[in-house]
């Protein structure tokens, strides 16, 4: 696709929304190291810590509350995008070998692009469809020995937490008719307090914690839930699912390299291998027809292949209108 026709230099800004967008799973791949070195070992209460005081950050930066119909969006948002995803990567990590899950979850990019067409009628590319199995592939062999016990009902509940995020980054997409950090802010505060209840059910009170601990909040809160959902949602506005998708395999990547470069963990030639295909994926699946790059697409047409229906410009103008302090 070319430029579009106001004569506005729209060259090289997609670009932009990729790097912007990848400041996303790399920061949540560096969340292993942390989590693994200095935070508590009760998942649902991280959740909890993090998504909470990540919202109220975001609250206070963008100043707006819900209104109107963005009140349920919310909600369900928050459900589908962090706490129920949250909740659900628990129980997955319960079930399942980490190698087992993390290449179920490395289906990502195929599931946006599925929700993709169905909610904002962007037809996926076959380079891009490549692109996500070869990235399948190499975190498999990034991480998957083959050993542990498969649980048929751990791979489900992966399956559901796969369908349930991807359709919320669609749903998020087709909604963004209010400002980015209002909207993520509010999706933060609902997941938090989704997952607080279960927490206090499954894990009892919160856990006690020392300077590295409150330290290793400090940046998962800033860095990897605030700064990283805002630079998620913004490429989503900005770039068609299936990039984003794609873009987001960087988060496995990031952990292995991290764990390897921080923790000392020895990188094996198969998980160099996998490391080589993944990062080839990522790369095929920006490729366009004549050798173009996905990043040469202009802001006007992924906007073009983002709304699908002509409907959705004019609801979203009412929306904005609805939203405005």
């Amino acid at each position: 696709m070319e430029d579009n026709k106001s004569g506005v230099g729209w060259r090289g800004l997609p670009a932009t929304w990729m790097m912007v967008t990848a400041i996303a799973p790399i920061a949540w791949g560096s969340t292993y190291v942390v989590t693994k070195a200095v935070l508590p070992d009760e998942p649902l209460w991280g959740a909890v810590i993090r998504a909470l005081p990540a919202g109220l950050l975001l609250l206070a930066l963008g100043r707006r509350r819900p209104r109107g119909a963005w009140w349920w969006r919310s909600a369900l948002l928050g459900v589908l995008n962090t706490g129920g995803f949250f909740a659900l990567v628990y129980a997955v990590a319960q079930r399942l070998p980490s190698g087992v899950a993390a290449t179920v979850m490395a289906a990502s990019p195929l599931a946006m692009m599925a929700a993709g067409r169905i909610i904002l009628g962007q037809r996926p590319r076959v380079l891009a469809l490549l692109g996500g199995a070869a990235g399948i592939a190499g975190v498999a062999l990034m991480l998957f020995g083959g050993d542990g016990s498969v649980d048929l009902f751990g791979i489900l509940l992966a399956a559901v937490a796969l369908v349930a995020s991807a359709t919320g980054y669609a749903l998020a997409t087709r909604w963004g008719a209010v400002d980015l950090i209002s909207s993520t802010s509010w999706q933060l505060l609902a997941g938090g307090l989704l997952v607080l209840p279960i927490a206090l059910m499954v894990e009892g009170a919160p856990p006690v914690l020392d300077g590295p601990a409150i330290a290793g909040f400090a940046y998962v809160t800033v860095v990897a839930t605030a700064l990283a959902f805002v630079a998620w949602f913004a490429g989503l506005r900005h770039l068609p699912a299936g990039t984003v998708g794609l873009i987001g395999l960087l988060n496995p990547v990031t952990g292995v390299v991290l764990g390897a470069l921080v923790a000392a963990e020895a990188l094996t030639v198969r998980q160099l291998l996998g490391l080589a295909i993944v990062l080839a994926g990522i790369a095929l699946g920006q490729v366009r027809r004549g050798g173009r790059s996905a990043a040469r697409q202009s802001p006007s047409d992924s906007r073009k292949l983002r709304v699908g229906a002509k409907k959705v410009l004019p609801v979203a103008a009412v929306e904005k209108s609805r939203m405005r302090s």
